[in-house]
């Protein structure tokens, strides 16, 4: 029976000295990935809404707001920094069946922990390691999507036991932090469903704002439903069902995750490669295209292929980037899809609307089957105006956990996303530090985040 006591005593559990060295380095990709997607988030109209609400709520503390000067307290830093972290829609995500979190959701939150407590780079490795594993237990056996949650609700959950082990939180003190976060916070699925808005980029940073409140709560004595999962009208009653989870203190469900090679949502990425792969085969002129069509997975046709709202009227980049008829449009237009396509004046041409109300999207039951069985499998259809047509299929992506990403591959994500704020020698420097996070404390790292 799973219960706050058993997310403690795991976390507790775990140590930097038991994790094996992959499963280090795979953490320590997943900090870097995420520090470089945040700094390319700098700027954005709605993390630079959350930065305004944390500096006027807040005029000093003991964490870094990346990529500027100011500081705040680990709540704000954890809102802010989660915020630029998730917003751009290039994080990493957990495979599940029937859930799809972010488990880098839950990096802000671990970091603002270990900042205000001048921890190691080792305690922070060992903090996220329990994060991801809490959030990929919870997506695998307690999903909540079909039952009208979003999935952040596991992310207030995971983010809370990551931070609180690393806040040094006793036994019955996290019991208390992991309590009173899964019972106050729980997010609606409306968030990504019909005309989706700037929240669902937002929505992360807020579930890692209120875990980190939940744990300084519970670190200055206040006492949570300890009972969360098994009570009366508790977690398992209301939100998930009943679930059993099975965490190891080894931490290997970071293999379980994937890094985004393209700026788009999760399910879309094979999609994109696919039709990217056809364009350059071809050298397709898009205004040749008579239609598209894509045969794909459940999940992939419920959430960007309009079985939870239309995605044909993409105005803002919220919508865009969870909208397959664009962005499968944009990237056979651009043959890439990076940031650029989600400038509004990239948004709003008249050749990518035009290209994008010509895409059909339907799912295959076979798809859906081998997408559960570990796969991430998409076949792309494009017709041409004279009757002829090319077709691509892919398996999974560059960066699926059967195809995963190298270091060297995420360095130059980084260096990519990094280039207009930072000069080489400070992005060499915060590679080298994270690479060698073992060996610094998580102040040599947050201190070379300012781009001022």
């Amino acid at each position: 029976m799973t219960t706050t006591a058993e997310l403690a005593d795991f976390a507790l559990s775990v140590s930097y000295e038991e994790l094996s060295e992959d499963v280090c380095e795979e953490l320590k990709k997943r900090v870097l990935d995420s520090i470089g997607i945040a700094v390319g988030a700098l700027g954005a109209d709605a993390t630079d809404s959350v930065r305004a609400t944390c500096t006027e709520l807040e005029s000093d503390g003991p964490c870094r707001l990346w990529g500027s000067d100011r500081t705040a307290s680990p709540v704000g830093a954890a809102m802010y920094n989660t915020a630029l972290t998730r917003y751009l829609d290039y994080m990493d995500s957990f495979l599940a069946p029937g859930e799809t979190p972010h488990p880098s959701d839950n990096i802000g939150s671990v970091i603002a922990c270990a900042e205000a407590g001048d921890r190691t780079g080792r305690e922070l490795l060992a903090g996220i390691g329990v994060a991801y594993e809490v959030q990929g237990e919870l997506a695998w056996n307690a999903p909540v999507r079909d039952r009208g949650y979003d999935h952040v609700t596991h992310t207030v959950v995971s983010a809370a036991t990551g931070a609180g082990v690393v806040r040094g939180l006793d036994r019955e003190q996290l019991r208390n932090a992991i309590g009173i976060a899964g019972t106050a916070h729980n997010a609606l699925r409306v968030t990504r469903t019909g005309g989706i808005n700037e929240w669902k980029g937002i929505a992360s940073a807020n579930a890692a704002r209120n875990a980190v409140y939940s744990v300084m709560l519970a670190d200055h004595g206040m006492e949570g439903p300890t009972n969360l999962f098994e009570g009366q009208k508790g977690w398992k009653q209301i939100i998930s069902g009943e679930f059993d989870v099975s965490l190891d203190s080894n931490c290997e469900r970071v293999f379980d995750t994937m890094t985004k090679r393209y700026v788009a949502e999760t399910y879309a990425q094979s999609a994109v490669e696919a039709i990217i792969e056809l364009a350059e085969i071809h050298d397709i002129d898009p205004e040749t295209v008579e239609s598209i069509h894509l045969d794909t997975f459940a999940g992939a046709k419920l959430i960007i292929g309009g079985g939870e709202g239309s995605r044909y009227e993409v105005e803002s980049k919220a919508q865009a980037d969870h909208s397959l008829p664009y962005m499968l449009a944009a990237a056979l237009i651009d043959r890439q899809l990076t940031n650029d396509a989600y400038d509004p004046e990239r948004i709003n041409r008249d050749d990518v609307q035009t290209l994008l109300r010509t895409v059909t999207v339907e799912e295959d039951e076979e798809f859906t089957e081998r997408f559960e069985r570990g796969e991430m499998p998409a076949r792309v259809t494009v017709e041409f105006d004279d009757g002829t047509t090319h077709r691509a299929e892919t398996d999974d992506f560059s960066g699926h956990p059967n195809n995963p990403m190298s270091w060297n591959q995420i360095e130059d994500k980084f260096t990519t996303m990094t280039d207009d704020r930072y000069d080489r020698s400070r992005q060499q420097e915060i590679i080298d530090t994270v690479r060698t996070l073992d060996e610094h404390d998580v102040d040599d790292l947050t201190r070379l985040l300012d781009v001022s």
